[in-house]
């Protein structure tokens, strides 16, 4: 009959009559809007398949970061080549302090953009902002990966300038990107959360290796540069479609439709549907967004920006230098947080109403590395060197980088567990955008090191 639907096999036939259609609930209509039964087998799958959405969140947590690491890894290309005296015919007046413009123009619109996406409520919702966010990162991408192929040796101002434009905008989209992530794994299982961090592990040891491999094959910072530039292109494009896959899932689909059945039948009679108690939330999640915050400070307080400049004592060490920063900092760490992210999946430990403690401890690591051999370019150590031991150094490194790795998973997946089911994807939300404003405070701080150990002592 008109105005009704037929099943076959579980799933109802698109609704005629409009006023009937209207009036379902959007969690009983499917990814095309058809209705659906309770008994349909297909949409109720709790099973994710050969973890193929656990494996779509891991290449978006890679995704997330890949832009970050591409720049700070292309330092070279820059401050040698494309900015350098004997490329432009002059000395450039930022290349001293052209990494921290470069983090400055990075991380604010990224925290801002973080902060924003959680209490701006986009009417188009997740589609709208992947799409646009991750096509914005692309042609900012795009555009210097165009500046590396051509000469700019006449104009390094603007060089310079469209470059810094390019990284803000780049940053306000991924801002907006990462966090819109961190919200969708929140309607998962929590495991789903700590694959965006593994995979945030996992960027940072790929664009480590690749910048290891570029340093031994030839020593181009242009070419190298323009690697590192197509690699976060084909990472994008991976995650792009990886996105619109998600839908089609239905392991995917059966965790949306259930946070979406959980909002509909928690809300209160008077509650609008786009009024979110944001303040009711954090303070349920309060302490793990305290604990996400603080690690990723004291992470990034530390690496890179001491842990890059500490140099060997013994000059029978094995490894030598430039190979000693780029295995005992960059490869240690970023393989050794991926792991701490994988342990996370396996073991929960602390719960998390003592993983507070774990975490306050990591910020014995900060005197350790001041007071190891960290030396800042060009100006005299002045405060004593108390740890010169190689080994305890690399040891000390391993144990900084697994417990960032599996103690921001863990604090990661427990700030969408403390909450009230229906606001899990909030706190996950909030807890991405506290990942990201403890990195930033963690760089902040980090400006402090170079000063303190060339004038107190």
């Amino acid at each position: 009959m008109a105005g009704e639907s037929s099943e076959i096999h579980g799933l109802k036939q698109p609704i005629e009559n409009s006023f009937v259609k209207d009036n379902i609930p959007k969690y009983e209509m499917d990814a095309r809007g058809h209705a659906i039964t309770e008994e349909c087998p297909k949409l109720n799958n709790t099973r994710d398949r050969w973890n193929l959405i656990y494996i779509v969140f891991l290449v978006h947590g890679i995704g997330t970061l890949t832009p970050w690491n591409m720049f700070i890894n292309a330092q070279n290309y820059f401050t040698t080549y494309k900015l350098a005296e004997s490329y432009i015919g002059y000395s450039f007046p930022y290349l001293p302090i052209f990494m921290q413009l470069l983090t400055f123009c990075s991380q604010v619109p990224n925290v801002a953009f973080n902060w924003l996406n959680i209490f701006v409520q986009i009417r188009a919702e997740l589609t709208t902002r992947i799409v646009y966010s991750i096509g914005t990162i692309f042609v900012s991408i795009l555009l210097t990966v165009i500046l590396a192929m051509i000469d700019t040796s006449s104009w390094p101002e603007v060089f310079f300038w469209i470059t810094m434009i390019c990284v803000v905008i780049l940053n306000m989209a991924n801002g907006i990107y990462q966090n819109t992530v961190f919200g969708m794994a929140a309607k998962l299982p929590a495991k789903y959360t700590g694959a965006i961090i593994l995979g945030n592990n996992i960027s940072g040891t790929l664009v480590s290796l690749v910048s290891m491999l570029t340093i031994y094959i030839f020593d181009d910072p242009r070419m190298a540069g323009i690697y590192y530039f197509i690699i976060a292109l084909v990472v994008l494009c991976i995650c792009f479609d990886t996105y619109f896959a998600l839908p089609l899932n239905r392991f995917y689909r059966h965790h949306e439709r259930e946070s979406e059945k959980l909002k509909f039948h928690q809300k209160s009679p008077n509650e609008n549907d786009s009024k979110i108690p944001y303040l009711k939330v954090m303070n349920q999640c309060k302490v793990q967004l305290c604990n996400v915050f603080c690690v990723f400070l004291v992470t990034l307080s530390i690496f890179p920006s001491i842990q890059g400049e500490v140099q060997p004592v013994d000059p029978n060490f094995f490894i030598k230098q430039p190979y000693f920063t780029q295995v005992t900092c960059f490869l240690t760490f970023n393989i050794f947080a991926m792991i701490g992210s994988l342990l996370a999946n396996v073991v929960q430990w602390p719960k998390p109403e003592v993983l507070w403690i774990p975490v306050t401890m990591r910020f014995l690591y900060i005197p350790y590395y001041i007071f190891s051999n960290y030396q800042v370019q060009n100006q005299n150590r002045l405060l004593p060197v108390y740890f010169e031991n190689e080994w305890i150094y690399w040891f000390i490194s391993i144990t900084m980088a697994l417990s960032s790795g599996y103690l921001s998973s863990l604090a990661m997946m427990y700030t969408s567990l403390v909450v009230e089911p229906k606001y899990a994807s909030t706190a996950g939300m909030m807890g991405g955008a506290f990942l990201i404003t403890g990195i930033f405070g963690g760089i902040l701080v980090s400006f402090i090191w170079p000063w303190a150990v060339t004038h107190i002592g």
